[in-house]
């Protein structure tokens, strides 16, 4: 599948700098098969991962990473607290994209007893509750890897509205291969795909986590608009908080 640019309004400093040794910057109008090609090229082959939630926007990064090699790992958490839709879209993804290598990783559940026994973190704490149930757990994921993959985009706004195609995470790199496109960009490329839609867009979920933080969007609302509803979280931490664990 071919990439246009689109137009999205994303300069960058002139002239270009980075703290990726000029990667950000070579890659600054690349479209995501060249940013995943140019990420394996940099890291190798076997140090490379993707990571998904197989939410309802997971579905063309996995698809683009397949026209890659479908053998690149993607990781994949499984919190205890998902719908069972999104375990089935994994499934059904999976095969039909060809997948070979997704792992499907569970927090510590020494950890959770400890801290989650009530099993109600989520309303007490919902910031330690994503903390022991996904950056914990995917900071361990990522030891062995040097670089990863992740479907964050700008148009997704708030603390995602300037992520670079390319940037520092701890000791690893984080590559944004979907970060150059508009929201029109990722549905053509859905529907050039063929991609099935997450089960759960058809009743209204435009963003889909955990079931006690995921809420429908009413029409006009942000896409994330529903999750955490009616707190200031925005993230549960992977991106904001795990180069500070396991690194």
């Amino acid at each position: 599948m071919s990439f246009q640019r689109p137009g999205l309004d994303f300069t960058p400093a002139t002239p270009c700098t980075d703290e990726v040794g000029g990667l950000a910057c070579a890659l600054v109008d690349a479209g995501p098969v060249e940013i995943i090609e140019a990420a394996l090229r940099t890291v190798g082959a076997g140090r490379l991962c993707l990571v998904s939630s197989f939410g309802t926007e997971s579905a063309v990064l996995l698809a683009y990473a397949a026209e890659v090699d479908r053998s690149i790992p993607v990781v994949f958490l499984d919190t205890g607290w998902l719908f069972e839709e999104t375990l089935a879209y994994r499934d059904m993804l999976t095969a039909r994209l060809g997948l070979t290598d997704v792992r499907s990783l569970q927090p510590d559940a020494a950890r959770v007893a400890a801290l989650d026994g009530g099993r109600d973190l989520w309303f007490t704490d919902p910031d330690t509750c994503c903390r022991i149930r996904k950056v914990e757990p995917l900071a361990r994921a990522l030891d062995g890897f040097d670089g990863w993959l992740n479907g964050r985009k700008r148009y997704q706004g708030g603390l995602r509205a300037s992520i670079p195609v390319v940037e520092r995470d701890g000791v690893r790199l984080k590559f944004n291969p979907l970060a150059n496109l508009d929201r029109a960009g990722v549905e053509a490329a859905h529907k050039a795909f063929a991609l099935p839609d997450h089960p759960l867009v058809a009743k209204g979920f435009a963003s889909v986590g955990c079931m006690p933080c995921t809420s429908r969007a009413a029409e006009g609302e942000d896409s994330r608009a529903g999750r955490w509803r009616g707190k200031a979280k925005t993230e549960c931490g992977i991106h904001t908080l795990l180069n500070t664990v396991g690194n």
